[in-house]
């Protein structure tokens, strides 16, 4: 495999398509870093010396194209012109119009910006070297920052409200994700976490207190799974009959819009008579917010829990459920409401292809049909994302929730 260079300066080398170092293996674990370096190192005193008097001077081979006072390099415009804008609306002239009227009025003001932060960077940096040695003074360390302008006075009081803000913010507090843009199956993954199964995190974990078994599945240790899953919906979603739990719901059913869980017989009984009785619902009926299937024989039904939702995945005939009494087949947990789709996390977005791949993958992930191939196991597959989620409300109207978590971008350079 080859290393590529597009854009060479004397103190930075920026991976992109340009020049071509050969016999430079990728990359994999440390030692295979000092492998690579050293060849290149080999092949730079060798037959490669004349290559790199490159190094000394600026190097942009990329071919660009001159639109609305700009330059843009030929691989983003033709994704641009060809995937990003069609079906937007928006003409392509209208698009480069404006934002070349954009770079024209903020460029001058990042760079001044840019300018300014290399300034305070240097007193920063000054202040640091000619203390070196000295025991270090808080306080002159913060009246520095303060005289540099690193830290500015604090502003008045404000309030901050959420009016049109994504429930996601505002009122569903919840796990968020940060991934790499340019890893499109990590993209996938985390946008798909939303939901999640609580049957393949305790099996597949240590989460019971032991590893995950290896080979097939472990029937015992299914049980196990049931059993844990089960303690924890009576916690967080208590039945109304006292002393019962999850555990001793044998059918379930929706009833004049409310969720009724049948309980198994006791075995015994005071006097003859039952201590429990047969029928229940949940503690707070308003957990229950919709489900799968016939109401007589629901094949899901959706809980509610601090504006979280479970999912109850009823099955009496599959591998799983058929060995319970409920046909509880799995638990499926909103999990990660949020992911942070990082364009330099791990992987820095450097030069035009890289960007191009931030900016598809983005679009994709936008649009919901970004996909990738995966291979595990020896087989091959598509992994795609997740569709919303259609279930019927309590009172049989519609209720569709978010199949993929709420996306943001972030943009940590001149993306």
């Amino acid at each position: 495999m080859s290393l590529t260079v597009s854009i060479v300066s004397a103190d930075r080398l920026a991976l992109g398509n340009d020049l071509h170092f050969p016999n430079i293996p990728c990359f994999h674990c440390a030692e295979d870093f000092l492998k690579g370096f050293e060849s290149f190192l080999s092949w730079a005193y060798g037959d490669g010396r004349k290559n790199l008097s490159l190094l000394s001077n600026e190097v942009d081979m990329t071919e660009r194209v001159e639109i609305a006072g700009l330059k843009v390099a030929r691989e983003l415009y033709d994704f641009l012109e060809a995937e990003a804008l069609p079906g937007t609306g928006v003409a392509s002239s209208d698009f480069w119009n404006g934002f070349g009227a954009i770079a024209k009025e903020y460029a001058p003001k990042n760079r001044a910006q840019v300018a300014r932060r290399e300034e305070i960077q240097k007193e920063i940096d000054e202040w640091h070297l000619s203390r070196k040695g000295k025991q270090h003074s808080p306080t002159a360390y913060r009246i520095m920052l303060e005289e540099s302008g690193y830290i500015v006075p604090e502003g008045p009081d404000f309030t901050v409200d959420t009016p049109n803000v994504d429930r996601e913010f505002s009122d569903i507090a919840g796990p968020q994700l940060v991934v790499p843009i340019m890893n499109a199956r990590y993209a996938i993954n985390a946008a798909n976490a939303r939901w999640g199964s609580l049957y393949d995190a305790l099996y597949g974990t240590d989460a019971l207190g032991s590893p995950a078994p290896k080979g097939p599945y472990v029937r015992r240790r299914g049980g196990r799974v049931v059993t844990w899953a089960k303690a924890h919906l009576s916690g967080c979603v208590p039945l109304a009959e006292p002393g019962a739990s999850w555990a001793h719901v044998e059918a379930v059913a929706v009833v004049d819009g409310k969720l009724e869980v049948t309980l198994i017989p006791e075995l015994t009984a005071r006097d003859g008579v039952a201590t429990r009785a047969r029928k229940s619902g949940l503690m707070d009926p308003a957990q229950f917010v919709g489900y799968r299937g016939f109401p007589a024989a629901p094949s899901a039904v959706l809980l509610r829990r601090n504006n979280l939702h479970i999912e109850l995945v009823l099955d009496l005939e599959g591998p799983i459920g058929r060995h319970d009494t409920l046909g509880l087949a799995d638990v499926i947990l909103e999990s990660a409401i949020t992911t942070i789709m990082d364009c330099e996390d791990s992987v820095a977005a450097v030069d035009a292809e890289d960007k191009k791949l931030s900016y598809s993958n983005w679009l994709g992930l936008m649009k919901g049909d970004l996909t990738e191939d995966v291979s595990k196991g020896g087989t091959t597959f598509t992994r795609k994302m997740n569709p919303d989620r259609l279930y019927t409300a309590p009172d049989g109207g519609d209720l569709l929730l978010p199949g993929r978590s709420l996306m943001l971008v972030r943009n940590v350079g001149p993306l």
